[in-house]
This record gives C-alpha cells, structure tokens and sequence, in this order.
C-alpha cells in the first residue's frame, strides 16, 4: 500500500513537472528540446564512448608492459579529475559570450578551464615522474646492497 501510495506521489510530481515544462517553454523550444536531446545521445554513443573505450584500451595495453602498473592509478585519477572537471566547465563554456548576465558571466571560462586542465595534467606528470624516481633508486640501492651481502 505504501509503495503504491509512492508511486502515485512521483506519477503526480513529474505530471506536474512536465505541466511546468509545457507552460514556461515556448512551441519552438519544444521542438528544439528533443532535436538537443538526440544530439547529446548521438555525440554519447557515437564520440565520448568510442573515445573513453579506446583510453581504456591504450591505458589496458600499456600497464600491462613490466613495471608500468605502478603509473596507472596516477594515469586513471589523472584522466579522471579532467573528466570531472570538463563535465562541470561545459555548461559555462557554452553560455560563454551570451551576454546573458555579465556579472555571472565576465571571466573568460575557456582560459581558465585551459589552465584548470593544464594543472591537473602537469600534477600528474609530476607524480609520475617521481614515481618512476623512487623506484629507479630503490633498484639501485637493491641491487649494490647484494653484491657486499655474497
């Protein structure tokens, strides 16, 4: 019964929802919605999945070569803090130049996503770097430390 009664409730909410929707958008927003809608799903399915796919492949391949599994988790956090930060730039990135609101809008969004990315790239260069570092010189002392040891 409870579950029922919920399921009327969410029913309820979007068919009010959708009223809202159909009062505040004009016809031609209308139409203008679904054509952006399938063109979102068609850049999803035909553009961003290939593209992830293909990282996740390249990124698979190369791990697997001697010693390179130590770099993936810097590689994928890497990847993954410029995924996240895309998502959230994009909608300011869009309206940029609108002139909707120019106190909301003044900055030059793209600069600052550029150097944003730029950053997160050059931190993850660096761990790697010094991950492969720290690792060449604990080779290193490993292997001098064997030859006194017999």
């Amino acid at each position: 019964m409870i579950r029922k009664g919920l399921g009327a409730l969410g029913i309820g909410f979007g068919l009010w929802g959708l009223r809202l929707l159909l009062q505040a958008l004009s016809l031609d927003a209308l139409i203008r919605l679904p054509l952006w809608l399938g063109g979102a799903v068609l850049v999803d399915d035909f553009l961003l999945i290939p593209l992830t796919l293909a990282a996740g492949w390249l990124l698979t391949n190369w791990s697997t070569r001697p010693d390179h599994h130590r770099t993936v988790t810097t590689i994928r956090t890497t990847l993954l803090y410029c995924g996240l930060t895309t998502l959230i730039a994009i909608p300011l990135l869009i309206r940029q130049g609108k002139g909707v609101n120019p106190t909301v809008l003044s900055r030059d969004y793209l600069r600052d996503w550029l150097l944003l990315e730029a950053t997160i790239v050059a931190v993850g260069v660096l761990v790697t770097v010094l991950q492969r570092r720290r690792l060449t010189f604990s080779r290193s002392r490993a292997s001098s430390g064997d030859i006194g040891g017999r």
